[in-house]
């Protein structure tokens, strides 16, 4: 390839690099904006979805145009692939980040409290993990790529706990059940946060050794996203 196609596709690398630290900010202002049922930085996090929907459209479209004029092939092509599938994955990301902020902004802080400690280990769980992933997509490192799939199975764990804990308070005193949705939405949107991350750890291993490993139960754990 040339050296100008060389060129655009590291600062199209970068630009992939920026928004995903713009996902991880999203995600960690939301989740402490849920923490704190903090209205104010929960609109903050709204606020940013329309930055993350127009860079998400703009990456896609510089990722065709490339492939278009270019059609580069090996890890030329796979890593275009993998910036477009993991563009579209933190672009979800962000979505669920909105959709905890939006919870946050009428979640009663009494309510947070009796689950705080569930909601702040789940919470900070799926950051690690997600900065993870990111982190291995952005040094193409297998071995990182592979530490989150472990780290997702406990979320997964961790959010079926929260379930069963809601649902049995919600037996005992039923008044409370509107405040308890809101937190088992959060969690729900935690999990599904972790879900693309595995994605993204899916991608990095593609990126690298060209397999797909999506359903494939000795290297990575099943996704529902």
């Amino acid at each position: 390839m040339t050296a100008h196609f060389v060129n655009l596709l590291e600062t199209l690398r970068r630009r992939a690099d920026r928004m995903a630290g713009l996902v991880e900010d999203m995600v960690q202002e939301a989740c402490e904006a849920a923490a704190g049922a903090d209205e104010t930085l929960a609109r903050r996090v709204i606020k940013r979805d329309s930055d993350v929907d127009a860079e998400e459209v703009e990456i896609e479209s510089e990722v065709i145009r490339l492939m278009a004029l270019y059609q580069p092939v090996g890890s030329d092509l796979r890593l275009l692939c993998a910036i477009l599938k993991i563009n579209n994955d933190l672009e979800r990301v962000a979505d669920c980040a909105i959709n905890i902020a939006q919870r946050a902004r009428h979640l009663d802080p009494d309510a947070g409290t009796r689950h705080h400690a569930a909601i702040l280990e789940m919470a900070d769980a799926v950051q690690r993990m997600l900065r993870g992933a990111n982190q291995a997509f952005a040094a193409e490192d297998i071995d990182a790529a592979r530490k989150t799939f472990a780290v997702d199975d406990r979320i997964d764990a961790r959010y079926e706990q929260i379930i069963q804990e809601i649902v049995a308070q919600g037996a005992a005193t039923p008044e409370g059940m509107a405040d308890r949705l809101d937190i088992l939405s959060i969690a729900k949107n935690l999990e599904r946060i972790a879900d693309h991350a595995t994605n993204i750890a899916e991608d990095v291993i593609f990126l690298s050794t060209g397999k797909i490993i999506r359903h494939a139960d000795d290297d990575a754990p099943q996704t529902n996203e």
